[in-house]
């Protein structure tokens, strides 16, 4: 049992690692300024493709439970997290996320019985300025608009993570994660067609790679791998994990840039490592 739950640890980690990739991705190889249409060609097709290895449509409240899931987890998730984007440096948009698995955690003991402790609540602290600490520039502006859409993000990813475990049932993972995908990825479509104008140009050799990886790789595989997760395991311990994101994302990025890593972002590394690390020992003890 204990070397299973090691497993699906671990596997479930590659999901947050996969995320890590995103930014440099999108930064260097998509299509700029478009960035609701990349959240549609991410979530439909990644949809569409677990649903043919799936083979299986919503049955009875499934159906609702999927618009649910797929706006919370896929539609206003990357719609508040691109408004995020758009108004504040990037740095800013991941230091306000960085409260979600404390939110997660927090909901889970209300809805889901979960133990909460004071060393889950210390963790989700550590890991808040662990990542302030790895993004954060002193340059950084605030916006309002920019802040409540970043915290509307966290909330939406929160309570549609704690849904997703409330929920999970005798319908396989890839099935309700494609379920999720293709009804986020419709309302994404809607509103990139009210929002966002199409390219002018056709995509590049360059451009096409780009967006296979981020479908294939980054959604596809990353969310099916995510939700497996949440199913399988404590609720907070996918959002813990989650943090692990960031920290690829600067490794990327100072690789990319030949950038060393400061002491600053050193200590922020530590921080993220050691409150996954107490979570994960703490719910190993609780098993």
């Amino acid at each position: 049992m204990l070397s299973k739950y090691w497993s699906v640890l671990m596997v479930t980690a590659v999901a947050p690692l996969l995320w890590g990739t995103t930014y440099f991705t999108s930064t260097t190889f998509l299509i700029s300024d478009h960035p609701l249409l990349t959240a549609t060609l991410r979530a439909v097709p990644a949809g569409l493709l677990l649903l043919c290895v799936a083979r299986r449509m919503p049955q009875g409240a499934w159906w609702w439970k999927s618009a649910v899931l797929g706006a919370l987890n896929i539609g206003a998730f990357f719609a508040f997290l691109f408004v995020a984007a758009d108004r504040l440096p990037g740095g800013v948009a991941a230091v306000v996320g960085g409260i979600q698995p404390l939110l997660v955690a927090i909901l889970a003991s209300r809805v889901l019985s979960e133990r909460m402790s004071g060393t889950v609540i210390a963790a989700g602290a550590g890991g808040f300025v662990g990542v302030a600490l790895i993004v954060l520039r002193s340059q950084a502006g605030l916006d309002l608009i920019g802040v409540a859409a970043a915290v509307a993000g966290a909330i939406s990813m929160a309570v549609g993570v704690v849904l997703a475990k409330k929920w999970s049932d005798r319908h396989p993972p890839i099935a309700t994660t494609a379920w999720q995908l293709i009804a986020g990825g419709v309302l994404l479509a809607a509103l990139t067609a009210v929002f966002e104008p199409l390219p002018t140009s056709a995509p590049s050799p360059t451009n096409i790679a780009g967006y296979l990886y981020l479908t294939l790789v980054g959604t596809a595989l990353a969310y099916l791998l995510w939700f497996r997760g949440i199913a399988m395991l404590p609720t907070r311990m996918p959002a813990f994990l989650g943090l692990l994101s960031p920290i690829v994302a600067l490794l990327i990025g100072g690789l990319a840039a030949r950038e060393t890593l400061t002491w600053v972002q050193g200590v922020g590394v530590a921080l993220v490592f050691a409150s996954v690390v107490t979570v994960v020992s703490s719910s190993r003890r609780a098993r």
